[in-house]
């Protein structure tokens, strides 16, 4: 029935600041409707996973987090280094994949992967 995740939204409080640090950050290109298209490859995928309140993956008070993959995590961290964007957690190695999370300019943690 599912297909794969439609999209994710959420409230700014500075809808400008927010585009163009999306697009500085996470290279994605943000369009007049203030969004953008992200095309699966077949390669990716979405993962779609419940967290109990109590769950300290990540903070209680984010409701949400988002997870972007990434072609490869040391050119992503590289990337950011050369921005000036810190590290909210440093690369962390599993069975799962490699995670890195960064916080965009209103605090929301984002965890980005390489498969």
């Amino acid at each position: 029935m599912i297909k794969g995740i439609g999209g994710i939204f959420w409230r700014t409080n500075n809808l400008d600041a927010m585009k163009k640090w999306y697009k500085e950050v996470l290279k994605l290109e943000m369009e007049d409707w203030n969004g953008t298209m992200i095309k699966p490859q077949s390669e990716t995928e979405t993962i779609f996973s419940f967290f109990t309140e109590e769950d300290a993956y990540f903070p209680v008070e984010q409701q949400v987090m988002v997870n972007f993959q990434v072609h490869n995590l040391n050119e992503t961290i590289e990337h950011l280094n050369q921005i000036g964007v810190p590290l909210a957690k440093e690369k962390e190695v599993s069975e799962f994949g490699k995670f890195i999370w960064i916080k965009d300019p209103e605090g929301r943690l984002i965890e980005l992967w390489e498969k």
